[in-house]
């Protein structure tokens, strides 16, 4: 899936909770000081933003099939090379990188394993190869209020709880059907805090990913009774809201 919002809507919507995450998820991976890495699906940049500021912007390289994130990246991200394409069929040379990272990605490829291969490829042998993917399927995603709500109007829309990787246990198994080693897999846990419920729920009339393309295709009655839903589950005021995502990381 390639997203056609433009970066500043992705980053209200979503990069409220990448930002946070790339910290955690890039700690996770265990990179080395001196290591080259690819961050694959970089979106506008918040995962290669952290990894630029923990290995200069020499060592990292970025890939998304976005054009609009890839010139977003390309003008946050001065001296990383950031190219046009998809997960599964990356620009590189075998074993061009120490560490392959995808985040917030794997359950949007077209073919999981194949992008996941495609990264051990670009790895280096014993090299890390990581992934997150929020826990839609447990229901501890940032979005999982909003699904919960959307579910009482239609109990059969696409709430992103049965894509690949959003439940525990099954990035390990597209690791290993990828053929990674080592494998290990993770729950990473961040928390943000909304300061109304307005705040958060602007960003959902953006149109951005699985969540808001859902909300562009209800009338406006529609969307005011999900808005009504949401509400009664946020408490009033600031609230904090406490997300998951599962991590997987393996060696190629």
């Amino acid at each position: 899936m390639s997203f056609t919002s433009g970066a500043d809507q992705y980053d209200r919507f979503m990069g409220r909770y990448s930002v946070p995450l790339a910290a955690v998820f890039a700690s996770f991976a265990q990179l080395g000081d001196d290591d080259r890495v690819l961050d694959v699906g970089c979106g506008p940049g918040a995962l290669a933003s952290e990894l630029v500021a923990r290995l200069g912007s020499a060592s990292v390289c970025a890939v998304d099939p976005s054009e609009a994130f890839v010139a977003a990246a390309r003008d946050r991200l001065p001296g990383v090379r950031v190219e046009h394409a998809a997960a599964e069929s990356l620009p590189f040379e075998n074993r061009s990188f120490d560490a392959a990272l995808t985040q917030l990605v794997v359950h949007f490829m077209a073919d999981p394993v194949a992008g996941l291969s495609e990264m051990r490829r670009v790895t280096k042998p014993r090299g890390v190869v990581a992934a997150c993917v929020w826990d839609h399927g447990g229901g501890h995603g940032p979005l999982s209020v909003f699904w919960e709500a959307a579910r009482v109007l239609d109990g059969e829309v696409d709430d992103e709880s049965s894509r690949a990787g959003t439940r525990r246990g099954h990035l390990a198994e597209l690791f290993q059907a990828a053929g990674l080693c080592e494998i290990e897999e993770e729950a990473l846990a961040v928390e943000v805090e909304h300061p109304s419920f307005e705040e958060w729920w602007a960003p959902f009339m953006l149109c951005v990913g699985p969540a808001g393309a859902h909300v562009a295709r209800l009338d406006a009655g529609q969307r005011d009774r999900l808005r009504d839903l949401c509400r009664e589950r946020l408490p009033v005021g600031s609230f904090v809201i406490s997300a998951q995502a599962w991590a997987a990381r393996g060696l190629a």
